[in-house]
């Protein structure tokens, strides 16, 4: 008896987790993790920053600004590349869902 609930403690823990790496590998296969990292700036700011900076509510605003891309929204551009500044590109190919799915985990700390 005392192994099954610790199974099932087990199982229950690896089930909770499963979405934070879900969703890195959204990240990964999307093309984000090219230009963001989850806690230092590449060309484009950490998750973690971005997360500090934007409230749930800025939801439906990043969702856009992500499939738009930057230079479209009005938000502003990534660090100097061989002299000139680099805006996000849009990513129109990602499905609603899946930018829903990134842009709550990026809010969440990317945890």
């Amino acid at each position: 008896m005392k192994s099954v609930l610790i199974s099932s403690l087990l199982a229950a823990g690896i089930l909770a987790s499963a979405p934070a790496f879900a969703n890195k590998d959204l990240a990964t296969k999307s093309g984000c993790l090219a230009c963001h990292a989850v806690d230092k700036k590449l060309v484009g700011p950490p998750y973690q920053d971005i997360a500090k900076k934007y409230k749930a509510a800025d939801e439906a605003r990043l969702i856009e600004r992500v499939k738009k891309g930057t230079a479209a929204t009005g938000g502003q551009v990534w660090k100097e590349i061989n002299g000139g500044a680099v805006p996000m590109p849009p990513n129109p190919a990602l499905k609603d869902a899946d930018l829903k799915t990134l842009v709550k985990w990026i809010l969440a700390g990317a945890k």
